[in-house]
């Protein structure tokens, strides 16, 4: 599964690009963008840094953990928000917070492995 995190952190990085992008034309479009427009922004700050560290491969030691907190906790996120703005309710109890959580743990061990000794 390591071996394909790459592939898979460049597939979540397009997925999220693209929904950001989505969800910011239907932001514009419209009558409160405010839900739609903090899903958009959350995948498109998450797109380019799932990329570089599918660029980055295994040279960031926690890049793989980063990763798919990242990710996870994005989809969670601008998943619930989405759901709030459609239904008007959100995926669970505390939903946004966690994926809120989540994201910050991928920056954090991104963080972390500044501070690890490089691999030899």
């Amino acid at each position: 599964m390591a071996d394909r995190m790459p592939s898979l952190f460049l597939a979540a990085s397009g997925l999220l690009g693209l929904s950001g992008v989505a969800l910011a034309a239907a932001a514009s479009h419209g009558t409160d963008p405010r839900l739609l427009g903090g899903a958009s922004a959350m995948c498109l700050a998450h797109a380019p840094a799932l990329l570089a560290l599918a660029g980055a491969g295994r040279n960031i030691r926690l890049g793989p953990a980063a990763g798919a907190a990242m990710a996870l906790g994005t989809a969670i996120f601008a998943g619930d928000l989405v759901l709030r703005h459609i239904t008007g309710h959100g995926l669970f109890p505390m939903s946004a917070p966690l994926g809120g959580v989540l994201m910050m743990a991928g920056w954090a061990l991104i963080f972390v492995s500044a501070l690890l000794p490089k691999r030899p």
